[in-house]
C-alpha cells in the first residue's frame, strides 16, 4: 500500500528549481504538493492538486526543503562550557581544545556516544534539517574512530572519518607517526564504516602535505575526500583541495580573492560555518558575498561540536550569513539546502523537484524570510523525511 498525500494552500512553496517558480529559490504561491512513497511526484497550484489523495490544508504556510548540513562533530561525549566561558573572557581558541573531548569520547560507552548523537540529531529535527553529515574525529585510536563511524552509520548515510583532526596526544612529539597510524591501521579499521574522508588543515592540526597524503590514501580506499580549511590562518590548501576534487572546503574563515577565484571555477563547494566564527569570536567571517558573486557554490553549516560551534541550528546560521557574511536571504536558504546537498554530491535533496526525496519543513511563518528576519525564534511546525514526520509541534491538523 502506498503512502500518498498531498499538502494544500501552502502560502509559499520554496522548490530550488527556478524552472518551477520564481527566482532562484524556484518559489511557488498558493502551492501543493503530492508525495507518493517518499519521493515528490507532483508540485504546483493549489487549485490544480489531486483531491483523490489524502489531503493537508497547511493554512497558508510556508514549506521549504530540508536543510542539509554537510559538516557536523557530532560522535563526541563530555563537556566543554568551562572552555567557551574562557574564550568569552578572552582566551583564544586553539585546536587543541579537541583533546580533551578526546579523553572523554575514549572513555564513553556505546549507549553514551549514541545517546549524545542523537540528542543532536533530534534538535536537528526540531530546527528543519533532515540530512545531516557525521564525522569522527574525537577518538584519535583506531578502536574508538572504527567505533564511532560504525554507531554514526546507524544515524546517518553520510559518515566522515576524520582521524586527522589533531595530532592524538600520544604522538604530541611525533605527528609524521600519527599520519601512518591514520593512513595504516586506523583507515584499514574505519573505511569499512564511512563514504568521505576529511582533515583538518590548519594551525595546530595538519599541514596541507600530511593533509594531501591523507586525503590520498582515503581515497585509494574508495572513500571521497572534503576537507576543513583556513579557520584559524591564512592558509595554502584551496588549491590543493581543487586538485583533488574534494567535495568541499570547509570554514575557509580566510580567503584571497586568489583562492575565492579557484573555488568559483572548480566543482568544490565552499562550506562556510559561520556559527564558529560566531562562537569563537573570530575576528572576521568568511566572504561569502565575495564567493558567490564570484560563481562558487556556497554551503551553510552550524558545524555542530562542543568546542568551538555547540549549535545545531540551521535557521541561526542563516541568519549569520544574511546578516554578518551579506549573503541575501534567499542565497543563505539555497546554500542551507541545495549548496548541502551539492556539498555531499546529492542530487536527491535540497529540492523539491519532481523526483526528490520527500524531506521538507513547514514553516510557522507567511513567509522564509521570517528564518533570518526573527533570529532565535523557533518557527518550525512539522519536518518529514521521505514523506514521515520525524518532529512535529501538534499544531498541523
Amino acid at each position: 500500500m502506498s503512502n500518498q498525500f498531498t499538502l494544500t494552500n501552502i502560502g509559499q512553496l520554496v522548490t530550488n528549481d527556478p524552472n518551477l517558480g520564481d527566482g532562484l529559490l524556484g518559489v511557488i504561491r498558493d502551492a501543493a504538493i503530492t508525495v507518493n512513497d517518499g519521493v515528490v511526484e507532483w508540485v504546483g497550484q493549489s487549485s490544480q492538486a489531486d483531491q483523490s489523495t489524502r489531503t493537508i490544508d497547511v493554512g497558508g504556510r510556508v514549506l521549504i526543503p530540508g536543510f542539509v548540513d554537510s559538516h557536523s562533530h557530532i560522535m563526541f561525549a563530555g563537556d566543554r562550557s568551562e572552555e567557551f566561558a574562557a574564550r568569552m573572557a578572552g582566551i583564544p581558541y586553539s585546536a587543541g581544545g579537541i583533546k580533551v573531548t578526546t579523553n572523554a569520547t575514549r572513555n564513553a560507552s556505546d549507549d553514551e556516544l549514541r545517546r549524545v548523537a542523537q540528542s543532536m540529531i533530534t534538535e536537528m529535527h526540531e530546527a528543519g534539517t533532515t540530512t545531516v553529515e557525521i564525522k569522527s574525529g574525537y577518538g584519535l585510536d583506531v578502536e574508538t574512530e572504527a567505533r564511532s563511524l560504525r554507531i554514526a552509520s546507524e544515524l546517518s548515510e553520510e559518515v566522515t572519518f576524520l582521524g586527522a583532526h589533531v595530532v592524538a596526544p600520544e604522538f604530541a612529539n611525533d605527528p609524521d607517526a600519527y599520519v601512518d597510524l591514520v593512513v595504516g591501521k586506523m583507515l584499514d579499521a574505519c573505511a569499512p564504516y564511512a563514504n568521505w574522508i576529511d582533515v583538518f588543515c590548519d594551525r595546530g592540526a595538519f599541514t596541507e602535505v600530511q593533509t594531501q597524503r591523507i586525503l590520498e590514501a582515503g581515497m585509494a580506499k574508495g572513500l571521497k575526500p572534503r576537507v576543513h580549511l583556513n579557520q584559524l590562518v591564512q592558509g595554502n590548501g584551496i588549491r590543493m583541495a581543487v586538485d583533488l576534487d574534494c567535495a568541499s572546503a570547509d570554514h575557509l574563515t580566510y580567503l584571497t580573492d586568489d583562492d575565492i577565484n579557484v573555488l568559483a571555477a572548480s566543482d568544490t563547494v565552499a562550506g562556510l560555518v559561520p556559527g564558529c566564527d560566531f562562537s569563537t569570536r573570530s575576528p572576521q567571517y568568511p566572504r561569502g558575498r565575495d564567493l558567490i558573486d564570484a560563481g562558487a557554490v556556497v554551503a551553510l553549516s552550524p558545524d555542530c561540536n562542543p568546542g568551538s560551534s555547540f549549535t545545531s541550528n540551521m535557521p541561526f546560521c542563516i541568519a549569520l550569513a544574511v546578516r554578518e557574511m551579506h549573503m541575501t536571504v534567499d542565497e543563505s536558504v539555497y546554500a542551507a539546502t541545495m549548496g548541502g546537498a551539492m556539498a555531499l554530491r546529492r542530487s536527491d535533496i535540497g529540492h523539491l523537484g519532481i523526483g526528490a526525496r520527500a524531506d521538507f519543513a513547514l514553516l510557522n511563518a507567511p513567509s522564509y524570510i521570517h528564518l533570518a528576519y526573527r533570529p532565535g525564534v523557533p518557527m518550525i511546525s512539522t519536518t518529514w523525511k521521505n514523506g514521515n514526520v520525524i518532529y512535529t509541534k501538534g499544531d498541523l491538523a
